[in-house]
């Protein structure tokens, strides 16, 4: 398509020579603006995915893919046999039977706050990958009896505990007595701390042994929901069919994590889409940098095309020279970006680091973002779309230029000359 000529003449009208420096740099700053477009796209893009499989691995890894509830609120007695019959479904990789509960926590030393407790096997916590790869101390086999629990790195900090420290469970829902209700009171020995880096869950969640659970909270052979696992995230709606269909007649009600997380993830997915739509306007304008650094090059060489056509080029020559000089801004500033988008990917979290030390600040509260370090996952699909936007959009900016050049009339153009 393009010849050796069209390619020569092009490559010297991208170097300047004395006089011609400023439409050189004109262009220099569209091949930086596309750069910096397609980088700081693909960046936030990687951003964005990384943070919602974060949180989803999070969030999923406590509470699980789907959750098997009792109908009208109600307790789930035979959890056991339940519990058995989901994990025989293809697909599942777990069940765990939970007795979940809201408390008041104290500890030794002062202070309360609200937390939730979560009677579950100490083989189906084990399983829960995001607290046994977390443990900060103890270990969750010492979660034996009736008298041990495991508790989050923020629960510790707020109430001053270790491991071998004692908390105290005070139940809303105490014992009817004949002077009223008295609350239900316990002091319990914490054996391990974990720190799974989501800030409502280490604050918030202790885990303890679901019979000792059921003690507590006076619910013997009783489970508030049965948390399964599956191998695919996105297949949950067939799990849930399942799990209905191998389970008819029984009072349960089955909600899954797009159920549960619906309007989260939404704002994530919503915020994700405008972010790709206010970026890829950088990309536009500077498509719009490259259509002006063409016209002004176009008029700077009007005589040149004039001698060109006179010595013999067709339109078309014309047309592909200036089409090859405006791609090449395009595809140069699209390789850069890309490479600096990727490299940047592969150590945000050290650059992150880098910033927090140099300005001595904290650039993501793990409070406020729910992330202890910025995650970035590169999804090649995206990367890709990216990239042919970019060519495209620097394809098209070239085509006007190039056809008014091409449409230069070579008497006009050197009749003053």
């Amino acid at each position: 398509m393009f010849g050796s000529f069209e390619r020569a003449v092009a490559g010297r009208y991208l170097r300047a020579r004395k006089g011609e420096r400023f439409v050189s740099v004109i262009a220099i700053f569209s091949l930086i603006g596309i750069a910096l477009g397609v980088a700081t796209l693909i960046i936030v893009m990687s951003v964005m995915n990384g943070f919602r499989q974060d949180l989803l691995s999070r969030i999923l890894g406590l509470n699980g893919d789907l959750g098997v509830y009792g109908a009208g609120g109600t307790q789930i007695t035979d959890y056991d046999a339940t519990a058995r019959a989901i994990s025989g479904i293809p697909g599942v990789t777990n069940a765990a039977s939970v007795y979940q509960g809201e408390i008041l926590l104290t500890g030794a030393h002062g202070g309360a706050t609200g937390g939730v407790v979560r009677g579950i096997s100490r083989t189906d916590l084990e399983a829960q990958t995001s607290v046994s790869n977390h443990m900060l101390a103890g270990s969750i086999d010492a979660m034996a009896g009736d008298n041990a629990v495991i508790i989050g790195s923020g629960l510790a900090q707020s109430l001053g505990l270790t491991v071998g420290s004692d908390i105290t469970f005070v139940s809303p829902q105490g014992n009817a007595t004949a002077i009223g209700t008295i609350p239900r009171i316990r002091a319990y020995k914490v054996v391990g701390i974990f720190n799974v880096g989501m800030q409502e869950y280490d604050s918030t969640f202790v885990f303890m042994p679901i019979d000792a659970a059921q003690t507590f909270f006076d619910a013997p052979g009783k489970a508030t929901q049965i948390e399964v696992t599956v191998k695919d995230h996105d297949a949950v709606g067939g799990v849930n069919r399942a799990i209905r269909a191998a389970l008819p007649g029984k009072p349960i009600s089955v909600v899954d994590w797009q159920q549960s997380n619906d309007s989260f993830f939404a704002a994530v997915t919503v915020e994700r889409n405008v972010m790709f739509l206010i970026l890829t306007l950088i990309i536009v304008v500077a498509a719009f940098n490259v259509i002006s650094s063409m016209i002004m090059m176009v008029k700077d060489k009007t005589r040149d095309i004039a001698v060109l056509r006179t010595l013999g080029a067709s339109r078309g020559a014309i047309m592909r020279i200036f089409l090859m000089a405006g791609a090449s801004i395009g595809v140069t500033g699209t390789l850069i970006g890309f490479v600096l988008g990727v490299v940047f990917c592969a150590n945000i979290e050290r650059i992150r680091q880098a910033l927090e030390h140099i300005t001595g600040t904290t650039l993501f509260d793990p409070t406020v973002y729910f992330l202890e370090q910025l995650p970035a996952v590169l999804d090649w699909s995206e990367v890709t779309t990216v990239l042919v936007m970019a060519l495209v959009l620097s394809l098209l900016a070239t085509l006007y230029p190039s056809w008014r050049a091409a449409r230069t009339d070579p008497v006009e153009a050197l009749r003053h000359e």
